[in-house]
């Protein structure tokens, strides 16, 4: 059986499919900061993840990106289902936060688990639900709060899908996943160091009471 297949999907696939998926997808591992899929590929198969954590991202006419949510152990990614099923170019961009491992499924079996088993049908609907969900949120807090609330939501999302406190960007990149200013974000980071609420350094800052 794959590494983390049973572990992470037992609960949730019946036997028959993951043995099918034992036969047909591969395993792999890649570093933080690997880009996975780019804006623009085709996609040939669909990543299940086993553990790490990986950030999804678009990107404006300008080359400049938006973070749109990151998927943890178990989840999928609602985009590359859709650019799956519809044999339609990547409009997204997947890169891992931190090393992660992947259960890769060819995209030729999406369909046919689909009419097959309940169980992959179900899966799939839950996860275009939560990535929908997701992407809802982004759309809120970009209309409706403030930068400083913004980054402190990034601040706060990223800390809880990585489990540390310790967040290894710079201003610039964690301005991008903004789609602001570095100058925007580095004003608003030393302002919460002087409320103690976090530690800068050169390429990463300490979370201390958020």
């Amino acid at each position: 059986m794959i590494q983390g297949l049973k572990e992470n999907y037992g609960h949730i696939f019946e036997d028959a499919l993951l043995n099918d998926i034992n036969q047909v997808a591969t395993y792999k591992e890649i570093p933080e900061g690997f880009k996975l899929m780019e804006i623009g590929d085709y996609i040939k198969n669909m990543p299940l993840l086993v553990s790490g954590v990986i950030k999804i991202l678009r990107e404006d006419k300008n080359g400049d990106e938006l973070l749109l949510y990151f998927l943890e152990n178990g989840d999928t990614c609602a985009m590359t289902l859709s650019c799956c099923v519809g044999h339609k170019k990547s409009e997204i961009r997947a890169v891992a936060e931190t090393a992660a491992k992947l259960i890769m499924i060819p995209v030729g079996k999406m369909e046919e688990w689909m009419a097959k088993y309940s169980s992959w049908r179900n899966f799939i609907l839950d996860s275009y639900h939560n990535r929908l969900n997701e992407m809802m949120e982004t759309v809120d807090s970009i209309a409706f709060l403030n930068m400083d609330e913004r980054l402190l939501k990034y601040l706060k999302d990223k800390a809880r899908v990585t489990g540390s406190n310790t967040i290894n960007s710079t201003h610039q990149e964690i301005a991008y996943e903004l789609h602001t200013s570095r100058v925007v974000v580095s004003r608003l980071l030393k302002k919460l160091e002087n409320m103690g609420k976090l530690k800068l350094n050169r390429y990463h800052l300490k979370i201390i009471d958020l």
